[in-house]
C-alpha cells in the first residue's frame, strides 16, 4: 500500500457518511510526514469529479481544503459523462474513474466494470495511437447509453 493510498483511506474514513469534510493541508502532511504536494496529488488524482468528489481550497493560514461529495441521481451522472467527457474521446486512467465510480454507486457490479475496462483498454483498441481515445469515448458512450436505457426500464 503506497503512501497515496493510506491518504485517501484516511480521507475517505473521515468523511464517512458526511457530505464534506474540512482539514489543513499543512497539518495533514505533517501527521503523514509528507510534503504538502503529496496531499495536492491525492487530491487531484483520487478526489476528481469523475469518482463523485469536489476539492474546493483557501490559500494562506496552511491551505484550507473541503472535500466534498457530490451527491447526483445516477441518471444525472450518466448523462453527464455521456455529455461532456466522452465528446471528444477519453483517455484510459479517466475512463476507470468513471467505472469506479459507478461501481461505488452501484451501477455497475466490479466484473462487469472489469469487462468494460478490459474493452477499453490499449490492449483491445487495434487503433493508431491518436485514434484510441476518441475510440475509447465512443464504447463508452454507448455503453453509458445502454445502461442508462436499460436504467430507466
Amino acid at each position: 500500500m503506497t503512501v497515496s493510498d493510506i491518504i485517501e483511506r484516511f480521507l475517505l474514513e473521515t468523511l464517512g457518511d458526511e457530505l464534506s469534510v474540512n482539514f489543513n493541508r499543512n497539518e495533514l502532511a505533517a501527521y503523514f510526514s509528507v510534503a504538502p504536494s503529496q496531499i495536492n496529488y491525492v487530491l487531484s488524482t483520487r478526489f476528481t469529479p469523475e469518482r463523485g468528489y469536489i476539492t474546493e481550497s483557501r490559500r494562506g493560514g496552511g491551505g484550507s481544503i473541503t472535500l466534498i461529495r457530490v451527491s447526483e441521481n445516477v441518471d444525472d451522472v450518466l448523462l453527464r459523462y455521456i455529455d461532456e467527457t466522452l465528446s471528444d474521446g477519453i483517455e484510459y486512467g479517466k475512463a476507470c474513474q468513471i467505472l469506479e465510480r459507478l461501481t461505488v454507486d452501484g451501477v455497475y457490479t466490479k466484473a462487469e466494470a472489469q469487462l468494460i475496462k478490459a474493452a477499453i483498454s490499449d490492449k483491445a483498441l487495434i487503433a493508431p495511437t491518436v485514434a484510441k481515445s476518441r475510440l475509447r469515448g465512443a464504447i463508452l458512450k454507448n455503453v453509458l447509453l445502454e445502461t442508462l436505457k436499460t436504467h430507466d426500464d
